[in-house]
């Protein structure tokens, strides 16, 4: 208990923050509905932006570790496009909004997201010399740029159910 309690307390509040919106999104994704490109890309960019903060801040410029996390992204953009294979997924001309059907496979997958890099993140702190443990390491880098990756490929799914509808100078202006 005590322990938890350690781990919670030094948890910093924008984790905290960034879960409690992780949680309203999957929420919100369960029901159907138009919504902005803009809302779409939200996920995918701050999982991108995370995944690559933990990299420059774990291991540099490392080339090997950046390769590695790279391989999880295209993966994972590949099971995240299939996943959106059966949705509806439509364009409203005069609004540019995007109307999809309801994804129930999100908040799942936001949760387990969150857990994974939470969990890796805990034992890189408290145990640095991890970073140089190679199969934690391609553990870590493989499943961060995975789940990343899966958020990325549904993103794509969605831009190009938008693109196949409108011309891009509308998509933009609709963002």
């Amino acid at each position: 208990m005590i322990m938890l309690q350690h781990l919670i307390s030094n948890t910093p509040v924008w984790v905290w923050a960034l879960l409690v919106f992780l949680v309203s999104r999957g929420i919100a994704a369960m029901k159907p509905g138009e919504t902005s490109l803009t809302k779409l890309a939200i996920v995918p960019a701050l999982f991108t932006a995370w995944g690559a903060w933990s990299l420059g801040h774990r291991f540099g410029g490392s080339w090997d570790a950046w390769g590695e996390w790279l391989v999880g992204i295209g993966a994972g953009m590949a099971l995240g496009w299939m996943l959106l294979r059966r949705a509806t997924l439509t364009i409203n001309a005069s609004t540019g909004k995007l109307w999809r059907s309801p994804d129930y496979s999100l908040l799942p997958l936001l949760l387990v997201t969150f857990a994974v890099k939470y969990g890796f993140e805990v034992a890189l702190s408290a145990s640095p010399s991890l970073s140089a443990d190679g199969s934690f390491r391609a553990a870590y880098l493989l499943l961060s740029g995975g789940f990343t990756g899966i958020f990325i490929g549904k993103y794509v799914r969605y831009l190009r159910a938008a693109r196949l509808v409108m011309p891009s100078g509308k998509l933009e202006a609709a963002g």
